[in-house]
């Protein structure tokens, strides 16, 4: 197996924008078996250049001895933002706590939430209209980061709307102890929803101030424990839930799920302009039901256009994090409370979160791992 000295030594003689070496802009390196995902930080004011870079990267990476999958993805530092980290990130250097891993980064401290101490990083996943695939994507992201030996949480924020409970196939009622919830747990996943508490066929007729006291008691008063990320299902849009969480959670970033036609991605825009205006750093984009792979024929189909997503994230400047197509397999997966990555994790279908799932572990870290900004007094 490769290691990350193996994928710096592949991109010896290559070059980055301004003739700087390569190997001097990679912010990240995690190696899984054959696959070698790789963390590129640029500025998003170059980004056909560096785009170009990516590339040779990617093709170089491929070639090293035991490598047989290359991902490389960029992450875009603001030019005129010369911090490392939003203000209430700055506050987590100090948290003390457990190291998963070695040189793992020490968990989040969580002002006034004790029952997220102990968690390294908060993720959300978040859409600007419904209909995209979010929920599915965020099961299937939260299993995929448990496959990376990671201990997972999953918290279904859609309280009007929940998901979890059918998409993972729990119906139990979480027990209480010691004053808390116990989350529910499928395939080493702990979860936690409004739909353990309500009957699936009750409708959820609550006013902001409701929704938003109901999200907070699901992220103080349950007991997530020792975790190494907590995924959060967003519901869509940009309301009183996200503000909620984006003010009491010090988030450590957000994955953008959108489709690839215009409608989804004005949406999917705004989305990503409300998490910057909280100071929430974007881990990326996903275009979710990109193609469709006839089961029978093989031909594709792009039914919601295609490439959408990946051309709005250069123009944003935010990391493109992949493709997941419109398939049959996810589908039936997860109506049947199976979702793919735990039901069929060596299947094509769940090689697509599995990457997901590598590519955000390998910017949460990288984003950990960022010098702090020096102080000159004087």
């Amino acid at each position: 197996m490769a290691t990350e000295a193996d994928i710096l030594k592949a991109l010896e003689g290559l070059y980055g924008p301004g003739g700087a070496p390569l190997a001097g802009a990679v912010s990240g390196v995690n190696v899984s078996g054959a696959k070698a995902f790789v963390s590129l930080a640029g500025d998003p004011s170059q980004t056909q250049a560096w785009e170009a870079a990516r590339v040779a990267a990617e093709r170089a990476i491929k070639a090293a001895p035991g490598v047989e999958q290359a991902i490389v993805t960029l992450t875009a530092e603001r030019a005129s933002r010369p911090e490392a980290q939003p203000p209430r990130a700055q506050a987590h250097a100090h948290a003390h706590g457990h190291a998963h891993g070695a040189g793992a980064p020490p968990p989040q401290q969580k002002a006034g939430i004790p029952a997220l101490e102990k968690i390294r990083f908060i993720v959300a996943v978040a859409s600007g209209k419904g209909g995209v695939g979010k929920s599915t994507t965020s099961a299937n992201l939260a299993l995929g980061l448990a496959a990376q030996g990671w201990r997972v949480g999953l918290l279904d924020a859609d309280v009007y709307g929940p998901s979890m409970p059918r998409l993972f196939g729990l119906t139990d009622k979480p027990k209480v102890e010691g004053g808390k919830l116990v989350p529910l747990e499928a395939y080493g996943v702990k979860i936690m929803s409004m739909g353990f508490l309500v009957d699936e066929n009750v409708p959820m007729v609550w006013r902001g101030p409701m929704v938003s006291q109901a999200i907070s008691q699901m992220l103080g008063e349950v007991a997530w424990g020792e975790l190494d990320a907590l995924v959060i299902d967003m519901p869509p849009g940009t309301g009183d839930v996200q503000l909620t969480i984006a003010q009491q959670v010090p988030l450590a970033g957000a994955v953008i799920v959108s489709t690839p036609q215009d409608l989804a991605l004005i949406d999917a825009r705004r989305a990503v302009s409300m998490f910057q205006k909280v100071e929430t750093p974007i881990l990326g984009v996903i275009e979710n039901m990109s193609y469709f792979l006839c089961p029978h024929c093989g031909g594709r189909s792009e039914i919601f256009a295609h490439g959408g997503a990946r051309h709005d994230a250069e123009q944003m400047g935010v990391p493109f994090l992949g493709e997941a197509p419109l398939d049959i397999k996810i589908r039936q997966t997860s109506d049947a409370g199976r979702p793919v990555v735990g039901a069929e994790p060596d299947s094509p279908q769940a090689a697509v979160y599995l990457n997901l799932a590598a590519k955000v572990k390998t910017l949460l870290e990288t984003q950990k791992q960022r010098t702090a900004p020096k102080i000159v007094v004087g």
